[in-house]
């Protein structure tokens, strides 16, 4: 007698903590997600609001911005997460700064799956909006595992970026690996061109397993990284890593348009899977 397993997928509440239907060995299962429903503040049970300079002075790379943990910089309204980058002077930490911005940390890490964002993106020369992952173990002041998991320095602990985009390049989305053999200058990269990222919604993908990462925009896969030997330099990606979420401003994003004011990234989802 032939048996036949239906696999009904019912949409998934705002906490994704919900008991999933069984599934087929292999086939993937939501383990974590955020919806992204209700309005005013984000929800502090699965994002941590990392603002702290890291250096003292400012962020990496040149960055112009101050993160804050205010709702002008990040708030939830009509089922979404809005991300909000400002020209304003801003001081904190005793220092001023022209802009802010928000940047998240989830309070989740895993190992191996499948990552999926629906989001809009923001516009204008100098901004920097990410969605990527680092190693749960590092050691960077401020972030949300570090005082727990944090032992291991970067990019020694692994950073998966699934999602960047620059200003001065619209519509050109890029996906990149940084381990020690190739960090900064990156060499583990790739590219795709899309149709009007930053005023229509696409979905932003990553499939992580012990043998490769795929990257995909909507459902094309435009990138693979599967190096031939994996070890430490090259393939670190072999313990939990957490998800971030934010916009930078200057630095690697460029010089910034004198006459830009705000903008923001809107995303309708963040979904984890795992099989």
């Amino acid at each position: 007698m032939l048996l036949l397993l239906v696999l009904t997928i019912f949409s998934c509440s705002n906490d994704g903590d919900e008991p999933q239907e069984p599934t087929e060995e292999g086939e993937y299962e939501l383990v974590w997600s955020d919806e992204f429903d209700g309005s005013g503040a984000i929800n502090a049970d699965k994002w941590f609001h990392q603002t702290q300079l890291p250096n003292g002075n400012s962020w990496y790379n040149g960055e112009l911005q101050h993160y804050t943990n205010r709702t002008d910089n990040s708030y939830l309204a009509d089922g979404f997460l809005h991300i909000v980058a400002k020209r304003e002077n801003f001081n904190d930490q005793g220092q001023t700064k022209l802009y802010t911005s928000a940047r998240l940390n989830s309070k989740y890490a895993f190992t191996y799956g499948k990552v999926e964002i629906r989001a809009k993106l923001p516009t204008g020369r100098g901004t920097w909006p990410a969605m990527w992952t680092l190693g749960q173990n590092i050691t960077e002041p401020g972030g949300f595992w570090t005082q727990t998991n944090g032992t291991t320095p970067w990019p020694a602990c692994g950073e998966i970026d699934i999602m960047e985009h620059w200003g001065f390049n619209q519509d050109v989305i890029q996906a990149a690996l940084h381990t020690p053999s190739s960090h900064g200058d990156t060499q583990n990269k790739g590219e795709i061109r899309g149709n009007d990222v930053s005023n229509t919604f696409h979905l932003y993908a990553m499939e992580w397993t012990a043998d490769k990462i795929d990257f995909y925009f909507n459902d094309t896969l435009y990138y693979t990284y599967n190096p031939a030997v994996k070890n430490s330099e090259t393939w670190p990606f072999t313990a939990p890593q957490y998800m971030l979420l934010n916009i930078a401003m200057g630095g690697i994003g460029g010089e910034i348009d004198q006459n830009f004011t705000e903008s923001e990234m809107v995303i309708d989802y963040v979904r984890v899977y795992q099989k």
